[in-house]
């Protein structure tokens, strides 16, 4: 895989970007919280910031991606986050914090434009056979961020400052755009295509998905899996403490243990994982997932409770990977970032209002309960798969929006 330097160019990309990522969430957070003294609106606000573009910007990213070259959108972007991070380390100069939480705005926009060109760039250039290899591989970088990710950002700002840790977030940029511009040329566009409006094109995208047994299912799926995540996401903290007795410091070991099995889970799928299908993956994640999750709900057991959530993480890689391989195999190059702009939001809206519910849900009922819903939702996405799990050849027709 690596010697396709489209794979091998946007994974160096990734990198960069992954540890500009995390050097900005934590070294912000970290600030905000200083400067503010923990108050609530303004660390609440952050992750405004952070998930509100998907929901506004997502699907018109995907259409853009959809119209520009892949390669140059993917480049203007990256320059225009590094452009707008030294913009706002001039203004935290001068002494306006808040213009850290316009830095976190301005990445997370451009990034709805410029993840959708990734997918694109591999739907066009890697063979289908080896896509699942790809998203595995995906899967483990962000995982390995996930693990060493927050130290690096905590580390950097406590050591060094904002004012660094906006430097090396703008480099991170840099270095990402500078990579990029070692991809071949993107191809010629189709000359005698006349593109029709913004609007158009959305609405064709929504057709192209709706019109899709495969991706109306996978849509489904997303849904009821975003609304399990969302509900249980807020309330680690609670198992740490009522369940296990523990200080909530030791929530960090077992998130730890969590990124660590799966960083090892998307090792093995990329290894060994080629000829299983990618909705088995998806489904058989799903179903751990759905265990795992009401039995850590239930479990008073330290030991126990660290064995699921590291079961539960090794196999969590199963559901991007599976989710990511069948949009790449059932989705036409020229609707990839509508699709993903589509598809994204809903599993975001839903998490979100699994995160909303959380609270009021465990004011009601006990903590155990809450953790059963969820998997009870989990186990719903996974039987909604489960017509693509019996399909010989899911999804393969061409699909006409």
């Amino acid at each position: 895989m690596l010697r396709n330097p489209y794979v091998r160019t946007i994974i160096l990309s990734r990198i960069l970007l992954q540890l500009g990522v995390w050097v900005r969430n934590f070294a912000i957070l970290l600030y905000v919280t200083e400067i503010t003294h923990n108050d609530p609106m303004y660390v609440s606000l952050i992750s405004v910031v952070e998930y509100a573009p998907v929901f506004l910007f997502a699907i018109i990213g995907g259409t853009f991606a959809d119209r520009w070259p892949p390669k140059r959108t993917m480049m203007i972007s990256d320059a225009l986050s590094a452009c707008s991070v030294f913009v706002v380390l001039l203004v935290v100069m001068s002494g306006s914090w808040r213009a850290l939480l316009l830095a976190t705005l301005a990445s997370a926009i451009l990034s709805q434009f410029s993840q959708p060109s990734a997918m694109k760039l591999f739907k066009q250039h890697v063979p289908e056979e080896q896509l699942q290899s790809v998203m595995a591989m995906f899967q483990s970088l962000t995982a390995f961020f996930m693990v060493i990710g927050p130290v690096i950002g905590a580390f950097i700002y406590e050591h060094y400052g904002i004012e660094v840790s906006l430097i090396l977030m703008c480099g991170m940029f840099i270095g990402s755009a500078l990579i990029l511009g070692m991809l071949p040329r993107d191809l010629p566009a189709d000359t005698g295509k006349v593109k029709s409006g913004i609007m158009a094109e959305v609405k064709s995208g929504l057709n192209y998905v709706w019109s899709s047994t495969v991706l109306k299912n996978l849509g489904a799926a997303f849904a009821f899996a975003g609304l399990a995540a969302g509900l249980i996401q807020p309330l680690g903290i609670f198992v740490i403490m009522e369940n296990l007795g523990k200080d909530r410091g030791f929530l960090q070991w077992v998130m730890m243990a969590n990124g660590a099995a799966m960083l090892l889970g998307g090792m093995l799928i990329m290894s060994r994982g080629k000829a299983v299908k990618p909705q088995t993956l998806l489904a058989f994640g799903l179903l751990v997932s759905a265990a795992g999750t009401a039995g850590v709900g239930w479990s008073h057991n330290t030991l126990l409770t660290i064995t699921l959530q590291t079961a539960t993480g090794f196999f969590y890689p199963c559901i991007h990977i599976g989710i990511n391989t069948l949009l790449l195999r059932n989705t036409e190059a020229a609707y990839m970032g509508r699709v993903g702009g589509i598809m994204g939001p809903m599993f975001m809206g839903f998490m979100v209002m699994g995160m909303s519910a959380a609270g009021y849900l465990k004011g009601a009922i006990p903590l155990g309960a809450v953790f059963s819903v969820s998997g009870v939702l989990f186990l719903i996405a996974m039987l909604v798969l489960l017509p693509l799990v019996r399909a010989k050849e899911p999804g393969r027709q061409t699909i006409r929006g």
